[in-house]
């Protein structure tokens, strides 16, 4: 689902957010966990059902009983006011009679991933043989509806499919849920009440205007929306009338919901005359502070460090041209020169580790070879209890990593980073079992070196 640019900071947030997400229910592709400035909701995307080992951790089951119902009720009257004052017609409002709370939708919004997800598990999950093949044949069978939206805004018709193969299985999976119960429940609930509200107030604008009927109006648990699943404000700014019938049908309408992801992009700055990245090839004794996806240097320049593409050949030398780099698996998986569009691809979701799948997916439907950097033998993801252990252990060491909330964020990272410089480990911030062992290793030589009372 498609949110706002990112600032810097968030941009540089956006792999710790990449690691924790996409197990929240069999609809997940996407990362994250929740709407906020800093992600998106996290299963607003069709995708193959998470391995058990990924199963998140539920809350209990959210009770409504009859005080939350007479509560719900005075609330969804005060909103029914508000909605008046905006312009919605008594005929719209209509579809909010018998709306409920949903427990299902408070329990998903709870759900907590008890797995941090590596990067080989996360992209060959998405990125799979049955989803190129399925790509492929959709870039055919839309070849010219495709092409035409390429001609106008310049996004290439493989960013398009991969988009839509991520969001909803090429149009499999749109979610199960009616939009307006379940955005009602959400901005009901006071958590993040103030954001919810106002999808729910756009998307009975929406209905209001003729797009669609409630009854149709089908979506994820925290409201996303159609092909490309877009929350209602998303579709508000840029959701395009592509066949000029006056209705913006990105439901039903193929030409709609391509040219509505394609008008997103090219707002989010999509350039045309690049691509999205590459993986490429270190030499031995690369500095990994270089790694961090904000350190940006001309395509020449990194050539001259001694990157290569992922087969050895020379890197390409554009004029004008940039790139970070960044290592979305650590020190031992692949690494990838990143340009400008990972940053828009960014845009529409948070997550380093989808930009990437979307960008790989992209070049796999055309024909490009699949990641050259094998899995290490040991690769697998830390629990939330492992992750939190490794926070206590940095902060026990002296390197500052905030909360043990089991969380990797920002601060995690830089801590993780100086304590690997210390340790002479690659720094590459990555947690991993390897780090974590490094970590148990360390505290287990400082408790033999404290003298005996």
């Amino acid at each position: 689902m498609p949110r706002r640019r990112l600032s810097a900071p968030a941009k540089a947030n956006a792999l710790t957010t990449a690691v924790c997400v996409a197990a929240l229910t069999a609809a997940t592709a996407a990362c994250a966990a929740t709407p906020t400035p800093e992600a998106k909701p996290g299963p607003q995307t069709a995708a193959p059902a998470p391995a058990a080992s990924q199963a998140p951790t539920v809350a209990e089951p959210e009770q409504v009983g009859p005080a939350e119902q007479k509560a719900f009720a005075a609330w969804l009257d005060d909103l029914r006011s508000e909605a008046r004052e905006r312009g919605i017609g008594e005929d719209t409002l209509a579809a909010l009679s018998g709306v409920e709370p949903l427990p299902r939708v408070l329990e998903l919004d709870r759900s907590q991933p008890e797995f941090t997800q590596t990067f080989f598990g996360y992209v060959g999950r998405l990125v799979n043989d049955r989803r190129i093949e399925q790509g492929r044949e959709r870039l055919r069978r839309h070849a010219d509806l495709l092409r035409e939206v390429e001609a106008r805004y310049g996004v290439p018709a493989r960013f398009i499919v991969a988009f839509w193969g991520l969001e909803t299985n090429y149009g499999a999976t749109f979610g199960g849920f009616p939009v307006l119960e379940a955005l009602a429940t959400l901005a009901w609930d006071t958590r993040r009440s103030d954001f919810f509200r106002r999808e729910l107030l756009t998307a009975l604008e929406i209905i209001d205007a003729g797009h669609i009927p409630a009854d149709r109006m089908i979506g994820s648990w925290a409201g996303a929306m159609g092909h490309m699943q877009f929350m209602p404000t998303t579709f508000a700014a840029h959701a395009t009338d592509a066949t000029g019938d006056g209705r913006i049908d990105i439901w039903g309408s193929l030409p709609d919901a391509f040219a509505s992801a394609a008008n997103y992009l090219t707002n989010a700055g999509w350039n045309p005359n690049e691509t999205w990245g590459r993986e490429v090839r270190l030499p031995d004794g690369f500095d990994y502070a270089l790694a961090d996806g904000e350190v940006r240097k001309p395509l020449a320049e990194w050539a001259a460090m001694g990157l290569t593409r992922a087969d050895g050949r020379p890197l390409p030398v554009v004029d004008g041209m940039n790139a970070a780099l960044i290592l979305p698996g650590g020190a031992r998986g692949p690494a990838f020169l990143i340009y400008e569009n990972f940053d828009t691809i960014l845009d529409w979701n948070r997550s380093t580790l989808y930009a990437i799948a979307v960008g790989h997916l992209a070049d796999r439907l055309v024909g490009l070879p699949p990641i050259a950097k094998a899995a290490p033998p040991d690769d697998r993801p830390l629990s939330r209890a492992e992750v939190m252990r490794m926070q206590t252990l940095l902060n026990d060491a002296g390197f500052p990593a905030g909360e043990a909330d089991g969380v990797v964020g920002s601060r995690t990272r830089a801590a993780l980073r100086a304590f690997q410089t210390a340790a002479g480990l690659p720094p590459d911030g990555y947690p991993s079992a390897e780090a974590l062992a490094a970590l148990e290793t360390a505290a287990s030589r400082r408790a033999a070196e404290v003298p005996a009372n």
